[in-house]
């Protein structure tokens, strides 16, 4: 029989199922449904590494190969639209817009409330107006 996943909590969740009339005792599969909050009911594949049945991913075992890993990360897309590299591209136009709202408040160009949490990855903070000159000299070489 496969042996539970360390992720999982054992207080959550019901180990095994009952088949057969009670002549049949397996591993349940651990997930869990978002809507109703409920253990699914079907019995885990004894080669699922993470103890889910065949219709959570119990047969997946993923790509295994160096290229079959890159083939995904290239192709890589989220909700059908952004790749990996759109996002990255997003990411650092937030981390210059942070930046610029951080220039017109060095340079007390407004008063206007500074955007709420997390920063962009790349981004630094500007606290002086040495740290805003030397940012728009680095933007406006980028840009020529």
């Amino acid at each position: 029989m496969a042996r539970p996943s360390k992720q999982i909590d054992k207080s959550q969740y019901e180990t095994y199922v009952i088949l057969g009339g009670g002549r049949i005792r397996c591993l349940r599969c651990t997930a869990k449904s978002v809507r109703s909050g409920e253990q699914c009911g079907k019995p885990a594949m004894r080669s699922s590494k993470t103890q889910k049945c065949t219709h959570h991913g119990g047969r997946s075992k993923g790509a295994t190969t160096v290229e079959g890993k890159q083939r995904i990360i290239d192709a890589h897309l989220k909700h059908g639209e952004s790749t990996l590299l759109a996002k990255a591209e997003y990411s650092h136009d937030s981390a210059k817009l942070s930046m610029l709202e951080d220039c017109l408040h060095v340079l007390e160009m407004t008063n206007a409330k500074r955007r709420q949490g997390r920063k962009a990855s790349g981004y630094r903070p500007l606290v002086d107006v040495e740290g805003v000159r030397q940012f728009l000299l680095e933007t406006h070489l980028h840009n020529v």
